[in-house]
């Protein structure tokens, strides 16, 4: 095969020295492996949690980008095992292809900055996406260093495979296998932060026999399985749904991921988006700190980072199903139009509670436009599966109910609430009157 010889094959086939890590693995290391991950650029990420502030609910949650970075490396290998025997990947990939994406699975999170995503999604010109300053950060020092001289690697290789601007026909088949319905990013998170947040959601999809599933669609372009894996699919589909809804998306954990956007909104002007990848979590905390002082935002980070939990209450949620108006006028809305309601709501809510509300402690947390759990994955079905001569190739949304639903039915109108939060006196003061939140916040969004 064209990259039989890759060293970190071998290590992994060979049970070679290497890393533990949860649940009971190794990861194996070769010494130019070791190499990068000695870096500081890498060592960072061991000082940024993966699930930021998830852990505000979910105290075992403390787990680091770099126990997630090493564990996708670990199943980029597990997945190159298996796709070598695929005669579309083996025609299109070399080794040195092979020894990239090994690479890009280890470093894909190099350019991640503390609570990147929920930060990301506020969609600030101040805060690029993590993704794009990947080619920066390998560009020098280093780790383009140690990319040249140990792996004859260019280190814009490499970022492309990870921001997906490969062209080549190699290029964007490996960024598949790094970022689609199925990749070893998606396979290592669920399951790790299932385990860590104490959860079994995220651990039940039969990563083995997925695995195994895995080819490459009938073009030779990206990632699909077949259909003996069309079952850990739909499983790994639900895992994603459950997590999102249980988890990532737990009503507290959007209380704070509100608190924390508002504030980053608050002193956003203070942003020094050069600095963000060199920060580590602590540093990040207080930057916010010694920026929010004297400013609205200071008791919403006091709230999140204080001595003391002190996070906003629900006032009312809206899903797409029983509200379909109010969801349809605020989900995937652009962060300055959210506030700009809510500054209204606060203003309505002040006269009608006889009781100030400030602006800044009044937050409307709309889901993003993005479908997270939809899964456009392709599924090869043999002859003797169809009756027919040829293989079929099928959308795994085309081959199975659940799939749609739980993306589109269960999902987007049910999990993707809009939700209201404000002080805790706040909450209660708006649950004593008649028609509670639903008056002013109708009012509110007309006139904008």
């Amino acid at each position: 095969m064209a990259f039989d010889a890759l060293p970190e094959l071998i290590a992994a086939e060979h049970a070679a020295e290497g890393i533990r890590i949860p649940p009971d693995v190794t990861v194996p290391l070769t010494a130019r492996v070791r190499a990068l991950v000695d870096t500081a650029e890498m060592r960072r990420l061991a000082r940024i949690s993966q699930l930021g502030l998830v852990s505000l609910v979910y105290p075992g949650a403390v787990h680091s980008r770099f126990e997630h970075s090493l564990g996708v490396y670990r199943l980029a290998l597990a997945f190159l095992g298996r796709l070598r025997r695929d005669p579309h990947f083996a025609a299109t990939v070399d080794e040195g292809d092979a020894a990239a994406f090994v690479v890009a699975a280890l470093v894909h999170d190099i350019g991640h900055w503390a609570y990147c995503h929920p930060l990301e999604d506020m969609g600030l010109p101040e805060l690029p996406r993590h993704e794009s300053l990947v080619g920066g950060i390998l560009a020098t020092g280093e780790p383009a260093a140690i990319l040249r001289a140990e792996w004859g690697l260019e280190p814009s290789r490499v970022a492309a495979l990870i921001d997906g601007t490969a062209e080549d026909p190699a290029g964007i088949l490996l960024h598949s296998l790094l970022s689609g319905p199925i990749d070893v990013d998606k396979m290592d998170y669920l399951a790790r932060d299932s385990l860590h947040a104490g959860v079994p959601y995220g651990r039940h999809f039969d990563q083995d026999r997925l695995l195994a599933s895995l080819c490459i669609d009938a073009a030779g372009q990206t990632l699909a399985i077949t259909d003996k894996g069309r079952t850990a699919a739909e499983l790994m589909v639900f895992a994603r749904y459950v997590m999102f809804s249980e988890v990532y998306w737990h009503h507290a954990v959007r209380a704070a991921t509100g608190m924390l956007q508002r504030a980053v909104w608050l002193v956003r002007g203070a942003i020094d988006a050069s600095w963000l990848t060199r920060a580590d979590e602590q540093g990040f905390i207080g930057w916010l700190r010694g920026a929010a002082v004297g400013t609205g935002a200071a008791p919403l980070v006091e709230g999140l980072f204080g001595a003391r939990r002190c996070l906003l209450k629900r006032v009312a949620t809206f899903d797409a199903l029983n509200h379909p108006d109010i969801h349809r006028a605020l989900a995937g809305s652009p962060y300055d139009a959210t506030t700009r309601v809510a500054a209204r709501l606060a203003e309505r809510l002040s006269r009608r509670l006889g009781m100030a509300v400030a602006p800044e402690t009044l937050l409307i947390d709309a889901p993003p436009a993005e479908r997270e759990v939809e899964f456009a994955l392709q599924v090869r079905q043999r002859p003797h599966d169809t009756g027919d001569r040829a293989d079929h190739w099928r959308s795994l949304a085309e081959l199975s109910p659940v799939v749609r639903s739980l993306a589109h039915e269960q999902f987007d109108d049910l999990v993707k609430r809009v939700r209201i939060f404000a002080p805790a006196e706040t909450a209660a003061a708006v649950a004593e009157v008649p028609g509670g939140i639903l008056p002013d916040l109708l009012d509110a969004i007309a006139d904008d």
